[in-house]
């Protein structure tokens, strides 16, 4: 039997060169980034698509797939995947968490400091012929207190290079203990003390309805005054118009996003154009290097699945009981 897998992303080569390798078994399309009628009219009879973030694998997609037995995400998030849609049909959905967790890290931290320093704004003011020392003066990372909002494998990175720019680290995370974070340097507190602590917070929980506008009014009238905001994880963890008030009234005194509720966010959107708002776009897993080997980690789970049937980091593990 001949396995057939649908990649509608545009993927390294070294991906396509797992999937090459695998022999007779297994036949693959991996033309580049297709449309979305294109994707509905090719799932008909593949047997495991590979993606990243581009496609919705919502319960349209899953329906015209017939024969789809995996998923293979490369990256982290499947929020772009009806996990539920897919677990009802029996569909492994699998992601490659290890991938880009250097990537990320490294963003988060070259955020914090653009956000410190001002670096963005001070660019684009000395590119307009400018030499303005004094309105860009900025803040150390030296003896502050970064909370992480997230103690995985993205936000013990993080912490590890914030601790070596002499920060102090707070975490909260309820699914580690005290121990767990007192041996990677860091303390474990209650959210609403990583609030009214933190001199900068950095957003690394998944998002979950319990985690959804985790950033919001309330919780930014619990934050110290003047505190600065970083998200490279998900966008819908912040509630957009309330940070963009804060911003505005000087409780928060700076945001650095790489991500957004809507990709790419709104014209409208009340964050951007903020003078005090650092932007990126969705960059953070974007390093030739993560890109090679998160393409890479989900091909090999591909051929893994289909070939052997054997299931690493499967995302929905109740399917593993139908």
């Amino acid at each position: 039997m001949t396995y057939h897998v649908l990649v509608p992303d545009n993927v390294h080569a070294s991906a396509v060169d797992v999937l090459k390798a695998a022999g007779d078994g297994l036949a693959y399309t991996a033309r580049g980034q297709i449309t979305r009628d294109e994707l509905l009219a090719e799932i008909v009879n593949t047997d495991a698509l590979m993606i990243r973030s581009a496609h919705k694998i919502d319960q349209p997609v899953l329906d015209a797939a017939q024969n789809l037995r995996v998923i293979a995400r490369a990256g982290v998030g499947v929020d772009n995947v009806d996990l539920t849609a897919a677990t009802e049909r029996g569909v492994i959905v699998m992601n490659t968490p290890d991938g880009n967790t250097v990537s990320t890290a490294e963003h988060t931290l070259g955020l914090m400091l653009a956000l410190a320093r001002h670096i963005p704004q001070s660019h684009i003011s000395m590119n307009e012929g400018k030499w303005d020392r004094k309105t860009y003066g900025g803040v150390e990372l030296r003896g502050k207190t970064l909370g992480l909002v997230g103690f995985g494998r993205i936000g013990r990175a993080v912490a590890k290079r914030a601790l070596a720019f002499d920060m102090s680290v707070v975490t909260y995370d309820p699914y580690i203990t005290a121990e767990q974070a007192g041996a990677a340097g860091v303390r474990q507190v209650s959210l609403d003390d990583l609030f009214a602590q933190s001199d900068f917070i950095s957003l690394h929980a998944l998002l979950t309805d319990e985690t959804r506008n985790l950033v919001n009014k309330e919780t930014i009238a619990k934050m110290k005054p003047g505190v600065r905001i970083v998200d490279a994880a998900r966008g819908a963890l912040i509630n957009e118009a309330d940070l963009a008030e804060a911003l505005q009234s000087g409780q928060v005194a700076g945001a650095a996003l790489d991500v957004y509720v809507q990709e790419p966010p709104d014209p409208n959107n009340p964050l951007l154009h903020l003078p005090n708002v650092v932007h990126t776009p969705h960059l953070a897993a974007s390093t030739e290097d993560a890109q090679i080997v998160v393409a890479v980690e989900a091909a090999q789970l591909v051929v893994a699945a289909l070939l052997k049937g054997e299931y690493k980091n499967v995302v929905n593990q109740a399917v593993l009981a139908k």
